[in-house]
């Protein structure tokens, strides 16, 4: 996908409607339930907060995986995700399917620092990615990241590439078009 392509392309989140929004020339071209952050808005280091503003998609991971594989630190680890494993590990948040980390775009706000300390999306490992089938969507549960079912993430991950803007907003109102990401 060349970067004319990408241009094209964006994602939007809206944390008030807890949707993502794939936009193609302005377009709606598919719509999303997501699950972001129990936490909230914010983009503090160890906050476990969702951060707001432009991003871009900088990495993608897991393109060959299977539905439910389990990442640990990027990386698969072999294991394929069901209920009765996910009672063995209550304790592990379920990273699945794949992954497109984020990077921020704006300095002192989601890259970098600022006055309160390091802010920087990338180096906080704020992904969109899948999680169990039983976790509710709509209803901000993450430690941070955007949360898809797997299905969707699959789908998602398929129709973007590293450097698709990504803008997180609190809502709507945020922007007045599209182009604003």
């Amino acid at each position: 996908m060349t970067n004319n392509e990408n241009i094209m392309k964006q994602l939007v989140i809206n944390i008030a409607q807890q949707n993502l929004t794939l936009y193609k020339q302005k377009k709606v071209v598919a719509q999303y339930a997501v699950s972001t952050a129990k936490n909230g808005i914010g983009s503090q280091q160890d906050s476990g907060c969702t951060p707001l503003g432009k991003h871009v998609i900088a990495e993608k991971i897991g393109s060959s995986a299977p539905s439910n594989a389990v990442f640990i630190g990027r990386v698969a680890t072999g294991e394929i995700y069901d209920e009765a494993f996910g009672a063995l590990h209550p304790e592990r948040d379920w990273i699945l399917s794949r992954i497109l980390w984020l990077s921020g775009l704006e300095e002192g706000a989601n890259k970098g620092s600022n006055s309160q300390g390091g802010c920087d999306t990338y180096q906080r490992y704020i992904y969109i990615h899948g999680t169990p089938d039983s976790e509710p969507m709509g209803v901000p549960l993450s430690h941070g990241c955007v949360r898809m079912r797997n299905q969707n993430i699959i789908e998602l991950f398929e129709q973007v590439d590293k450097g698709t803007p990504v803008a997180i907003i609190n809502d709507v109102h945020d922007i007045d078009d599209v182009s604003d990401i």
